[in-house]
Parts: structure tokens; sequence; C-alpha cells
């Protein structure tokens, strides 16, 4: 829960936002487009706002059941994708420009919008996530700090129960029941995402018979690395194992060191309990093992876009590290060996050429996993323009 209250204009402000981690959050004055119009009466959405005489604070949460017969909480408004309110819950660009000037200095704008902004209520006005963007200035570092505090525990399991791939969640299509459900048991994967603000509306239409459609994706780059680490959470619950796992992997594509990355996905495949097997079925499925790799690579930061378009045909997985460009994609093979089709189809599809004009090293890796062995069955690379070449039959024991 975040609370954003007034703020007070004695310095310093930042050790005034962050001395304890439950007082309130002040907001900066209003942008431009401030809501001061809405009505003054109690609100309750993914948003709630109690105003008074002296408006004083905006609490958030969760959206929760709104409808009895005799409950005094009917008739409530739900201003969540109303279009007065899209920076009602968050900092504007014109917030950080004015109000926290002093703090930009020596941060890079485009990382803090890469990393901190993107949450939309209507696809076009987006705001920062308050708390992120408070200890961004207080320890002058990009990294996952609402992931730390706003994770509901039930998450992992059930994405893992419903089979859901953080590869397939960029461009969803959802309607209304985005803000009508609220039954955990029932709730859309689309609902249970955007509420738990893991996906944000990034564009929406109108039907002819009146229905709004909303387009959902990542709000930034922290979103996307936090649900990736929570998909991991599941499979390996040891928070050093994970670390260690993402680190090296991260480490080898950027070195392009892919005899070293074969060795680290097989420790990492191997780390997996058997009975985390036995009790999901998720691993039955195609892109399981895709999904469980977009996640290692994701929740460390890297910079990933998973079936990427070209004229002839979309791309698994294509990786941009600083030193070097690397496209993957994924087969699975019943027995304990692989047949080498992943590179062929690479080299086939010439998914590599719409990036020799990067000024990078690109290089095309195709993985083959085992069913039979639920690891690494065969890993083969080759850099673009070289004779750079290799391959590994079968994981190391």
């Amino acid at each position: 829960m975040d609370h954003l209250a007034s703020p007070k204009p004695t310095p310093p402000l930042l050790g005034q936002l962050l001395s304890s981690r439950t007082a309130p959050i002040p907001p900066p004055p209003p942008a431009p487009t401030a809501t001061a119009s809405a009505p003054s009466s109690t609100r309750t959405s993914r948003s709630a706002t109690s105003t008074s005489a002296s408006p004083s604070s905006l609490t958030v949460f969760s959206k929760f059941p709104k409808v009895s017969l005799f409950s005094s909480v009917n008739n409530l408004y739900d201003l969540t994708l109303g279009p007065r309110y899209p920076s009602l819950c968050g900092y504007t660009d014109h917030h950080l420009e004015t109000v926290f000037a002093p703090e930009l200095p020596g941060l890079d704008r485009d990382r803090i919008r890469e990393w901190h902004t993107g949450y939309s209520w209507g696809g076009d006005k987006r705001v920062y996530n308050p708390y992120d963007v408070l200890l961004l200035f207080d320890q002058r570092d990009f990294l996952a700090w609402w992931f730390e505090t706003g994770t509901p525990k039930f998450l992992p399991d059930l994405l893992v129960r419903r089979n859901v791939s953080t590869l397939d969640l960029e461009g969803l299509t959802a309607d209304e029941s985005l803000l009508s459900a609220f039954d955990i048991n029932e709730i859309g994967t689309e609902a249970l995402l955007f509420q738990t603000g893991y996906l944000t509306v990034t564009d929406w239409s109108k039907g002819d018979d009146g229905t709004t459609d909303y387009r959902l994706d990542y709000p930034n780059r922290e979103a996307r690395v936090s649900l990736n680490r929570v998909l991991l959470s599941s499979l390996v619950n040891s928070l050093s194992q994970r670390l260690t796992h993402c680190r090296d992997v991260a480490k080898h594509i950027r070195a392009g060191d892919f005899e070293q990355l074969n060795q680290a996905l097989h420790a990492f495949f191997a780390s997996i309990p058997h009975d985390w097997y036995r009790n999901h079925h998720i691993a039955r499925y195609e892109g399981y093992y895709a999904t469980v790799f977009f996640a290692l690579l994701s929740g460390f930061g890297l910079d990933t876009r998973p079936e990427e378009a070209s004229s002839r045909g979309n791309l698994d997985l294509a990786v941009s590290a600083p030193e070097r460009i690397v496209l993957f994609e994924f087969k699975t093979v019943d027995g304990r060996s692989g047949s080498g089709r992943a590179l062929r189809q690479l080299k086939a599809k010439r998914y590599a050429d719409q990036h020799l004009g990067s000024g990078k090293p690109v290089h095309m890796v195709g993985v083959e996993f085992s069913r039979e062995t639920r690891n690494m069955a065969r890993v083969e690379w080759e850099t673009v323009g070289t004779a750079e070449t290799g391959s590994a039959d079968a994981a190391p024991d």
C-alpha cells in the first residue's frame, strides 16, 4: 500500500520522505492536469481517495468487492480508468523536472523513464511509481525497489498453476473485467496482473457494441524484471541460488562465452527440485523451457525482446547486451540428444539480417531441451560473418 500525504516545504525533502517505511509519502504540487475538480466523495478502485475539507491524503490499494444488498459500501464510483484522473496516483515528468529537479543531476533521465515510469490507465499519460522514485533519489541506483514490497505471496504459484508464460504477456488484450473481477480463484490472469501492477494499459479501443478493449503490456523495466523474479522464486527457493544463476547467465552472455553459458544453464535446470515437476504440469508444455530461460535473463535486467518480428517470421528471443546481440531459438526434444534443428532454423530464416547494422557482434544460439532429462540436450552457436562456431551435444552431469 502506498500512502501519499501533502508535502511540507521543510528540507531536506528526501530525509523526510524516507525516514520511515510506514511514514506517509508526500506528493509534489499538482501538475497542470490536476484533478481538483473531482467530486469530494469517497471513491474506491485500484486507487481510492478520501477527501475532507482540507485535502491531505491519498491511499492506494487493490480492488475489493463493492456490491452487496445491504452493505454501506454500495454505489461507489470507480475512477480507475476515468479520463479525468490519469495522473492521480503517481509522479509525472512535470513533477520530476520541478519539485525533484535538485535530485536529478547524476542520474540518466532516460534510465529513470525506462525503469520507473509507464503506469497508465488510459494509454496516453504515464506516471512514475512514487515509492520507486524516492528510493532511487535516496540510493542513487536503478533497482527493482517496488518488487521488494509489492508482490503478493500467492502470485508465483498461481501463475505456474495456470501455465502462464511471461513470454506471452506483452500486447495482451482484455475487456472491462479488468476492474470487475476480484475473486482470486476466478479472476482472469490479465486482470490479476493489471490489479497487482505488473501490467498496465497502453491503448484502448471502443467496439461497435459499446464494449471497451484494453491493450496491456509491462509498464517498465522494473515490472518486467520483477515478474520474472516472481516466476523464478517458484522454481528455486534459495535466493542466493537464484541470484548466482542469474548473474552467471548474464555474465556469460555479455562475454559471449557460450560454452560457459551452457554449463550455467545446465546447473540452473538441475537445481529445480524433482518434486516441483511432480506437482506442476507446466513442464509438459512446449513453452516451459523458453519461459524459464526468458525469466532468467529478464530477472537480471538484460534487454530481452521475445517473439521479435521479421519479414521471415518471429524469432523466439533477442537479447541486446552492451557488448553484443544474441539471438536465441528454442526447441524441445523427446530423447536425450538434440538434432541441431534450432540453429538451422535461425540460419534459414536469416533472423540476424536486421541486426547487422548495429555495430555489435551478432551471435545465433540454438538451444534444444530434453523432456526426458528436463535439461539441456544440445546448444549450438555461430557468430554472424565469422567462422566462429561451437556446440555442446549434451549438458555435463
